[in-house]
């Protein structure tokens, strides 16, 4: 543990090298709460407001999730850096075992987009409401596990990918695809209406249903605002996400050890 407390220590350490940089996305992403949110509350559809009552109150869940993916996705861009500048066989001189980097590289991924969600989901508490403390307790643990899997994820993706540009289009690909394509901005009862209206296809209603972002963003609205109701097949789904992810990354981070 001590090896991946070293580990967790000089990612955290990289994390907050930009501190201004992060008050300024946390700012923004406020300022999206605040103002856009806001805003579309008198532009939306009145069927859909009916649905979601207020959407200052249905996005900032939504809101606390994005910002966890960002911030848990940041640690890709790391790893790739330092597959490209050869970093990885200057790690395989230091005294500890591969598994101790895969698991600290995974779990500091995991921990800064935690850190980085914080001031976000104290927001939404404080505006929409506060969950009881078993509540709170799922609510965290839904988010880290979530957190674990976009970490492992990114990594995947750093560690498959030769240079930074091709890693950029592979994030965009996949910020486009779970963004949109999930219940952060707009609830779930509407994706599948426009599915069976057939003004969507249905595979990607399957995928917003199964989607991580929805199910913790969904999460969250269940415990706060009492719809939808809380499933625990929306915490299996995150599970199941996670622990794809952190092993997949797991393997792949020792693969390009053992390359150099």
């Amino acid at each position: 543990m001590r090896k991946i407390v070293y580990i967790l220590e000089h990612d955290f350490r990289n994390f907050f090298r930009y501190k201004w940089w992060l008050v300024g996305l946390i700012s923004m992403n406020l300022a999206d709460l605040f103002i856009m949110a806001i805003v579309y509350n008198y532009m939306l559809n009145p069927e859909i407001t009916q649905q979601i009552k207020s959407y200052f109150n249905f996005f900032a869940p939504g809101l606390a999730v994005t910002g966890l993916f960002a911030s848990a996705f940041m640690i890709g861009r790391e790893v790739n850096m330092e597959k490209r500048r050869e970093v990885h066989q200057y790690m395989l001189s230091l005294p500890m075992g591969r598994i101790e980097f895969a698991i600290g590289r995974v779990l500091s991924g995991g921990m800064r987009g935690m850190v980085y969600m914080s001031p976000l989901l104290a927001t939404c508490f404080v505006f929409v409401g506060f969950p009881t403390l078993p509540q709170l307790g799922v609510i965290i643990l839904v988010l880290f596990l979530l957190a674990m899997g976009i970490s492992g994820l990114s990594i995947a993706m750093a560690v498959s990918t030769s240079s930074l540009d091709k890693f950029v289009t592979a994030r965009g690909l996949v910020y486009y695809l779970l963004f949109f394509c999930s219940s952060v901005f707009y609830p779930f009862s509407l994706i599948e209406q426009l599915g069976q209206e057939g003004k969507f296809p249905m595979f990607l209603v399957t995928f917003a249903r199964v989607n991580p972002l929805s199910n913790a963003s969904d999460i969250i609205r269940a415990f706060l605002l009492g719809t939808p109701s809380f499933s625990v097949d929306m915490v299996i789904c995150v599970l199941v996400f996670s622990l794809i992810f952190t092993l997949f990354a797991a393997f792949a981070y020792i693969r390009l050890i053992e390359r150099g």
